[in-house]
C-alpha cells in the first residue's frame, strides 16, 4: 500500500466528484485498470467497492462545488499527501441551464459562467502545475456537446460550454512540451437523472421526443461514456492533447 508523501506503486486517478453523472463509473474503470484513486464525494459504498477491486481510496468529502477554487486545491493535496504523484485527473461541472437568450439577464450569463468555466479553471489551475514537473499526466475536463453547435433554448449554456472547450485546448497547447495531456469531451441526451429533470424527459413522452433529436435514437448511458474516457485518462494514449470530442450520438 502507498504510503504518505511516496511515489504510489500503481497510478493515481483524482476523480473530481464520485458522487453523480459518470463519477462512480469513471472509478470503477479506474480501480479495474490497477489505479489508486482520490474521490471527491463517494459514498462509502462506492468507496467499498473500488477497495474490493483492489484499489487505495482517498475520500474527499464536501468538494462537489468546484467553481470554489479551495475544493480543487483539496482534492490535489489530499493526493499528493497520500500518494505523492497525480498520474490522471477528470472533472465535470455546470448546471444545465435553458431558456431563450432575448429573455436572459447578465446575472443568468454570470451563473452559468461560474458553473461552466470558472470550475474548469479551478481544476486545471490547481491539477496542471502539479502535473507538469513530472513530465506525464492526463487531464480531461468533460463539458458539453452544446459547446459544438448552436442549441436552441441554451443559448448561454452553450457559449459557456465552448469557452470552457476553447479553454482547454489553450491550456493543453500551453504545457504540450511537458509531455502532459489536457483534453476535453462533450455530452448531449446523457440519461442521467439530472439531465431528465432538467429537460422534463422523465415523462415518456418527453423522453421520446428527446430521443428522436438523437441520429442514434436513444440516450447515452454512463458506462459506455466512461469507457469511451478511458484512453484519455489510463495511460494507454499519450499522444493526444489540445482536443475536444463529442458524445452525442451523433448529434454533432
Amino acid at each position: 500500500m502507498a504510503q504518505d508523501s511516496q511515489s504510489s506503486p500503481r497510478p493515481v486517478a483524482v476523480v473530481a466528484d464520485g458522487h453523480f453523472y459518470v463519477g462512480p463509473e469513471l472509478c470503477r474503470h479506474f480501480a479495474q485498470r490497477g489505479f489508486n484513486l482520490v474521490v471527491g464525494n463517494a459514498s462509502d459504498e462506492l468507496a467499498s467497492e473500488l477497495r474490493g477491486l483492489g484499489a487505495v481510496v482517498e475520500v474527499v468529502p464536501n468538494v462537489q462545488d468546484l467553481s470554489l477554487p479551495e475544493n480543487s486545491e483539496l482534492l490535489v493535496e489530499r493526493a499528493l499527501s497520500k500518494f505523492g504523484q497525480i498520474d490522471s485527473a477528470v472533472m465535470f461541472s455546470g448546471q444545465i441551464v435553458t431558456g431563450r437568450f432575448v429573455n436572459s439577464s447578465l446575472d443568468d450569463l454570470r451563473s452559468v459562467l461560474v458553473g461552466c468555466v470558472e470550475a474548469p479553471y479551478n481544476f486545471m489551475k490547481a491539477v496542471v502545475p502539479k502535473m507538469t514537473p513530472q513530465g506525464q499526466g492526463q487531464v480531461l475536463i468533460i463539458t458539453s456537446a452544446s459547446a459544438a453547435r448552436p442549441t436552441p433554448g441554451a443559448p448561454l449554456y452553450s457559449a459557456a460550454r465552448a469557452g470552457a472547450s476553447m479553454l482547454v485546448k489553450n491550456v493543453a497547447d500551453e504545457v504540450a512540451r511537458t509531455g502532459v495531456q489536457v483534453n476535453a469531451v462533450g455530452t448531449n441526451f446523457m440519461d442521467f437523472p439530472e439531465f431528465l429533470e432538467a429537460t422534463g424527459a422523465k415523462d415518456p413522452a418527453v423522453r421520446e421526443m428527446f430521443e428522436k433529436q438523437v441520429p442514434m435514437r436513444r440516450l447515452g448511458r454512463m458506462d459506455e461514456f466512461a469507457s469511451f474516457c478511458a484512453p484519455f485518462l489510463d495511460g494507454t494514449s499519450t499522444f493526444t492533447t489540445g482536443q475536444y470530442v463529442s458524445y452525442a450520438g451523433g448529434w454533432v
